[in-house]
Order: C-alpha cells, then structure tokens, then sequence
C-alpha cells in the first residue's frame, strides 16, 4: 500500500520522477496566481481561485431543511478566503434523497436556505474581506435514493452489470419511465426558482458520480427518448438547462461533471467505445458545448463512481471497511485528475473550469494547485475533503504561505466511512469533539454488520 509520506518537496518530486508522472503533475512555490480574481461572462467576480466542493454533511432537519450543524459546517468556511462556496447535493424531491438527513429545497424549507446563504455570505464577507458565489447542488440520487435511511429504493435510468450488483437489482427491476423524467423537468425548475428566491446565485444539476442525470448520460442502452444516441442521453440536462435560464435569467446555471466514469462502454460516460478503460472526451466535450449554448459561465470537473472503485475519483490512503486497498498509487489518481481537467480546459479556454483530486497532497496541495492554475490546466481548484478537514485553507496559505500539516486532510476515509453507516458527516481526525463518537458507533456497527471482531 502507498501512502503518503513525504517530508519535503523533493520526495514528492522524486516520485512524481519514479512514477513518470512528473509531466502531469508539477510543483510552484508562487502562489499569487490563487488571488487573481475571476470575471465570469455574466460579470460575477470571483475574489479567489478556492472553491469549496459540495461536500454533503448529511445533517439536515427531517423535512430537509438545514440545521444547526448545517449553519455551523458552512460557517467554518467564513475565514477561508474562498471565491466560491458550491453548497452540497440538495434533493428535489423527497423520494429523491439519498439519506433521510440530505438536505432537500421544497416550498416549506426555502427561508432557512435562505437564512443559511444570508449567514454564510455575511460571514464570509466580515471574515475574509469579500463575499463567496455561492452555488446550491440540486440533484436526484437515482439509483442510490435511501430516503427512508433504511432500505434503499433505487431509480434507475438503465440496468448495469457492474452497479446493479449495488443492491442485488434483478434484471426485471423496473427502469425509470419517460413520463416521470418528463415531469423532473419542472420539479428542478421550481427547485431552481426557490435557490434564486433563497439567494444563491446559481444552481447545479447535478450530473455526476452516476446519480441519475449521470446515469442518463450513460444510458446508450436505453431505449426511447432519454436513450441511445449522445443527444437523447443528454436531453434531460439539456432541457433542464433551457427551462432554468429562461425562466431564471439572473441565475448561474452550471452543474458538476462526471467526465469519465471508469465503467466501460456501453455502462459509462467519457469511456472509449472499444470497451476499455481508456478515456475519450468527445463525449464531454459535447455536453460543455451545448451548455456554453445556454450561458453556462462556470464548471466543476470530476470523475468516476464513489460506490464503485472508489480510488479512481477519491485518491485514497486507507478505504473505507470492507473495501481493498487502492490497487494504484494514488498519485496517479492525482495525476489523472489534472491531465484530464487540462485537456478539458485547453479544449475550452474561455471557460473557467474547477478541478478536484488536490487532497490527497496534505500540505503539498498549493503547490500543485497553483502550477496547474499557472499553467492554465484549471482555473479554479476545489477542496472536498480537505474543506471538511481545513476549513480555512485558503486563508493559512494566504497569510503563512503554507499548509499545516497538523491540520490537513489524510486521506483515510473516515468521512466516507461516517456517511456510509447513517451517521452525520465531518473530519473525524480534525473535528473530533463534534464527529469521534458519531464515527465510533457507526464503526461499531459496520463491524457488526460485516461480522468483523472488534475490541472497540
């Protein structure tokens, strides 16, 4: 097992050299370029090249509205100097959700998004001198829709090989119907005129990690209208895109990405049509373009499945219980993120991209980030993991012109692990006071579950 263990730069350079990645991936110890602001194309100014990835906390109240621990998770980023603050998957329909605590926007629980975004734009602006974009993530869970939190009620938009296995789905399970995505058209656009009345200032459909629009994407063997051919698999988003910006024309509209799904053709996105896992981009590509058609000023890239094959889209020292060790070392994940955001970027230069899979680097993450900022392979770098664990980053960087190694991301799962077994999500290594016993028990439990002793 490779895990990090890097003291200096120069260890991370030599194996970078070891690995024949040091084409891919580089180092600079210039980080002004994370303080060049961005304009978008519709004149929203982005103070910094941070942004915070949605990552979800899964801590809402029942009738999904935030909480408490909601309010307290988005304002530890006050202080983090960020540019963009892309708040987490939110459901748009109850049935939607993926766990019974994920946030969910309905007529009943806009105004304490809308108390959530005042609070955290306020904060932010008195705390780090200039006000976050702020982005809300609607999403369908689709296949992994739990919203009950005990037995998972899957909506698929075609049956997979490698993820029906997910739940056991036999091949009669029925497949989502034309007639109900017609209808999720509406049910995001009201969800869309609710964000824009809460005040966020822009919306996401979300379209990755193999929830439902990105399983749309994928569905070259579906039949009908949402299958098939590139521009059927794409219909939804598409149409979803042409409904929000015509009824919502002040309101950025984006949506995060999966650019390669690491499943092979016909089953993923972004995948070379001769069945390996090589990736080919036409396919992405083509989604970027149509969306530029309705003024999308912004993306955020990912890649792959965190339910299957995790280490390909979160580079990862220790998985989570159950799973192998990642079989590659993760700077090649690292590498693989970058390399692939670049030809993205470079395909579509006007558009600013936001890229992932810095965390794994700990307290070596600026110096990456702004080589790939420097040179132009990303505009803007997203922290996931590393915002739960370091919510304030952005700001040591700013004013120490480095990381803390006592307070980075170490890559081992735990907050994959914590969400997993039900519990709410956090750092449990650095914000132990609030996630430790939640992560215990819920160990305890996954333990019992799988049949493994334990002393704990």
């Amino acid at each position: 097992m490779n895990k990090f263990n890097y003291k200096n730069l120069d260890d991370l350079k030599q194996d970078l050299t070891r690995l024949e990645l040091d084409e891919q991936v580089g180092i600079s110890d210039d980080f002004s370029v994370f303080w060049n602001p961005l304009v978008l194309e519709n004149g929203t100014k982005i103070h910094s090249r941070f942004a915070v990835h949605p990552m979800e906390g899964f801590d809402s109240n029942p009738d999904g509205s935030p909480s408490e621990l909601t309010f307290r998770r988005y304002q530890r980023y006050g202080p983090g100097r960020y540019g963009l603050i892309w708040f987490e998957a939110t459901a748009v329909l109850s049935e939607a959700r993926s766990n019974p605590s994920q946030l969910w926007l309905h007529d009943k629980s806009w105004e304490a998004f809308a108390k959530l975004v005042e609070k955290t734009k306020k904060l932010c602006k008195q705390q780090s001198g200039f006000e976050p974009c702020c982005i809300l993530q609607l999403t369908h869970s689709g296949r992994y829709s739990r919203p009950d939190g005990k037995n998972p009620k899957p909506i698929i938009a075609h049956h997979s090989p490698y993820l029906d296995k997910t739940h056991g789905l036999p091949q009669d399970y029925p497949v989502v119907t034309d007639d109900y995505l017609d209808k999720l058209q509406d049910t995001f656009l009201h969800a869309a005129k609710l964000a824009q009345k809460a005040g966020f200032d822009g919306v996401d459909i979300k379209s990755c990690h193999r929830y439902l629009i990105s399983e749309l994407l994928a569905s070259s063997t579906r039949p009908g209208k949402y299958g098939g051919p590139l521009e059927n698999r794409t219909r939804l988003l598409r149409e979803i895109f042409a409904k929000v910006t015509h009824e919502c024309p002040k309101l950025i509209p984006t949506t995060r990405l999966n650019a390669y799904d690491a499943l092979p053709f016909p089953y993923g996105f972004g995948m070379n049509p001769d069945g390996s896992l090589e990736q080919n981009l036409d396919e992405p590509n083509y989604v970027i373009d149509e969306l530029k058609k309705f003024g999308m000023p912004i993306i955020n890239i990912t890649i792959a499945n965190p339910y299957y094959e995790p280490h390909y889209g979160r580079p990862y020292d220790t998985p989570i219980i159950g799973a192998p060790d990642s079989p590659e070392h993760p700077l090649h994940g690292v590498a693989r993120f970058i390399s692939l955001t670049a030809k993205l970027q470079a395909k579509h230069p006007q558009l600013p991209i936001i890229g992932t899979g810095y965390s794994w680097l700990r307290q070596w993450l600026p110096n990456v980030a702004a080589w790939a900022i420097a040179t132009k392979r990303v505009s803007m770098v997203g922290l996931g993991r590393m915002a739960f664990a370091y919510p304030d980053a952005p700001k040591d960087i700013a004013m120490e012109q480095k990381l803390n190694p006592s307070k980075v991301c170490i890559a081992c799962s735990r907050c994959t692990q914590i969400m997993r077994d039900g519990e709410h999500t956090g750092c449990v290594i650095r914000d132990a006071k609030t996630y430790a016993k939640p992560y215990r028990l819920a160990k305890q439990a996954a333990h019992a579950r799988l049949g493994i002793k334990t002393n704990e």
